[in-house]
């Protein structure tokens, strides 16, 4: 996505070799007619999977994963971090390894909100090393859903996440492929 792209070149700050900051327009605070723009790519690349549920991570992945919905028209449903009074006794849970927070956490989805006729879609801001989808999808396969896929704002292709998700037959799609931090030079996957 030529768009995306763009505003990461511009606007993205490289921290190191493995860390993008995109804060500026993605994860706090947030260009809505480029977020507007990548529910739109996503609809696109997504458009055949009769999508019944959208599920993210708390926090990053809502703001992204609500716009998208409104081009799927469906509800989106995010798993939460940390347990609480008003959330639901009974939960599906993944489990999840943070490599920035350096910790391990289990994610939670009540039953009420993923039944086993939802054709899921994990969408999500970053894509690393796989562990937030992968504890999203042990939550849709607790659930006895269906996951059609993952919609990626930014993948870190050279951290191999990705590629390892796609390698156990998930259809992983990314706007932005990122193959290099290295030297504060953001380098892209051509032909995406």
């Amino acid at each position: 996505m030529k768009l995306l792209e763009e505003k990461i070149v511009k606007e993205g700050r490289t921290l190191g070799d493995h860390i993008l900051k995109v804060d500026h327009f993605l994860n706090h605070q947030l260009d809505i007619d480029l977020l507007n723009a990548i529910g739109k790519a996503f609809k696109e690349r997504f458009k055949e999977e009769r999508i019944t549920k959208i599920l993210t991570a708390e926090v990053s992945g809502i703001a992204v994963a609500a716009i998208t919905a409104q081009h799927f028209k469906v509800p989106v449903v995010f798993a939460k971090k940390t347990e609480s009074l008003n959330l639901d006794k009974e939960t599906f849970e993944g489990h999840v390894y943070s490599y920035t927070k350096e910790k391990h956490y289990k994610i939670r989805v009540s039953k009420n909100y993923l039944l086993p006729d939802d054709r899921v879609l994990i969408i999500d801001d970053f894509l690393a090393k796989g562990e937030a989808i992968k504890g999203l999808w042990e939550i849709v396969e607790s659930a006895g859903a269906y996951l059609v896929g993952a919609g990626v704002v930014i993948e870190k292709y050279f951290q191999g996440g990705g590629n390892r998700l796609r390698e156990k037959g998930l259809n992983v799609q990314a706007l932005a492929s990122i193959t290099s931090l290295k030297n504060g030079q953001i380098t892209f996957l051509e032909n995406q």
